[in-house]
C-alpha cells in the first residue's frame, strides 16, 4: 500500500473529523433532510470548482447514471439524513463512535453480497482498530446502554449504507475517474435530496445568512463532501473499499485532536494509545488488499 494512500486517509479523517460538530450546530436551524441537501449542494459546487481549476475533463454522456444514483443515495442522501436525525437524539461523539462500525459492516457486506473472501488479517486489523476506538473514547458498558435506541439504529443503518456503497462503487466505477464519480454521485444526490427536502423537510433560506451557519456548511459541504469525496473515491479505486471505510476509525480521533487545538481540550493517555492501536489496525487489515475477488475488481474492464 503506497504512502500517498495513507496520507489521503489521514487528510480525509481530518476533514471528516469536524462533520459531526458542524451537523450539531446546524440542527439548531435546519432539519436533517435540509442539512443533507445543502451539504450535498455545497459539495457539488466544490467539486465543480476543483474540476474547473484543475482543467479535468469529465464525460456527461455515457456515464453509468443508475449506479451513480445508487451510490448518491446510499453514500450521501440516506446516511446523511439518518446521521442528522440521530444527532437529535445522540451526542456528536457517540454518533462518531457508532459511525466507526462502518469497516465491520463493509467486510460483512463484501462477504455476503459481493462474494468477498476476508482474510485473517482483515479480521485481525478490524479487531485491533475497534479495540483502539474503545480505548480512545474510553467507552464502557454504561455509555452503550444509555444510548437512545432510535438514534442508535439510525447510526448503525447509516454505517451499513456506507459499507454497501463502498463495495458497489468499487465494482461499477473502475473505469471512471474520481472526478467523474464525485460529480456524478453528488449531482444525483443533490437531485434526490432536493426532492426529499421538498416532500419531508422544512427548508428555509433565512438561516443561511448567518455567518455561523454559512461557515458550518462551507466546512461540512465544500470540504466535508466535495474535496472529501475526491479523496474517498481515490482510496476506493487505488486502495480498497475496506481501506476507504477505515477512515471512520480515525474520525473520532481527529475530532478529539481538533478539540485539543481549537478548544484547548486535554490530550489524555487513552487518546495517544487509542490512535496508535487504530493506525496499527488500519495497517494490518490492508496488508492483503481488498476482500473482493480479483474478477470483480476488473469486471468492467472485461466487458
Amino acid at each position: 500500500m503506497s504512502r500517498s494512500l495513507y496520507l489521503s486517509l489521514a487528510v480525509l479523517s481530518l476533514i471528516w473529523g469536524g462533520s459531526f460538530f458542524f451537523i450539531k450546530i446546524l440542527l439548531r436551524n435546519f432539519d436533517p433532510w435540509s442539512i443533507a441537501f445543502l451539504r450535498i449542494t455545497f459539495g457539488l459546487l466544490a467539486v465543480v470548482l476543483v474540476i474547473a481549476l484543475s482543467r479535468q475533463r469529465i464525460r456527461l454522456q455515457g456515464l453509468p447514471w443508475f449506479p451513480l444514483l445508487v451510490v448518491g443515495l446510499f453514500n450521501t442522501v440516506i446516511p446523511w439524513g439518518l446521521i442528522g436525525f440521530s444527532e437529535t437524539r445522540l451526542t456528536s461523539s457517540m454518533a462518531s463512535i457508532l459511525n466507526a462500525t462502518t469497516p465491520l459492516w463493509s467486510t460483512v457486506i463484501g462477504m455476503l453480497l459481493f462474494q468477498g473472501k476476508p482474510t485473517r488479517n482483515h479480521w485481525l486489523g478490524i479487531g485491533i482498530g475497534f479495540f483502539g476506538l474503545l480505548v480512545l473514547l474510553d467507552v464502557n458498558p454504561a455509555t452503550i446502554v444509555s444510548v437512545d435506541p432510535t438514534g442508535l439504529l439510525c447510526m448503525l443503518a447509516a454505517a451499513i449504507f456506507y459499507g454497501f456503497s463502498s463495495h458497489y462503487s468499487k465494482r461499477h466505477f473502475s473505469e471512471l475517474s474520481v472526478y467523474e464519480i464525485s460529480f456524478g454521485t453528488l449531482f444525483a444526490g443533490a437531485v434526490a435530496s432536493g426532492l426529499l427536502t421538498l416532500l419531508f423537510g422544512d427548508f428555509s433560506v433565512q438561516p443561511l445568512v448567518s455567518w455561523t451557519n454559512g461557515l458550518a456548511f462551507l466546512g461540512l459541504g465544500a470540504f466535508g463532501s466535495g474535496i472529501a469525496f475526491v479523496l474517498f473515491f481515490h482510496l476506493v479505486q487505488k486502495g480498497s473499499p475496506e481501506l476507504a471505510t477505515m477512515v471512520t476509525y480515525l474520525v473520532p480521533g481527529t475530532a478529539i485532536v481538533w478539540g485539543a487545538l481549537l478548544l484547548n481540550e486535554p490530550v489524555t493517555w487513552n487518546l495517544l494509545i487509542g490512535l496508535v492501536l487504530i493506525l496499527s489496525g488500519v495497517y494490518v487489515s490492508n496488508q492483503t488488499g481488498s476482500i473482493l475477488p480479483r474478477k470483480h475488481l476488473h469486471s468492467s474492464k472485461a466487458k
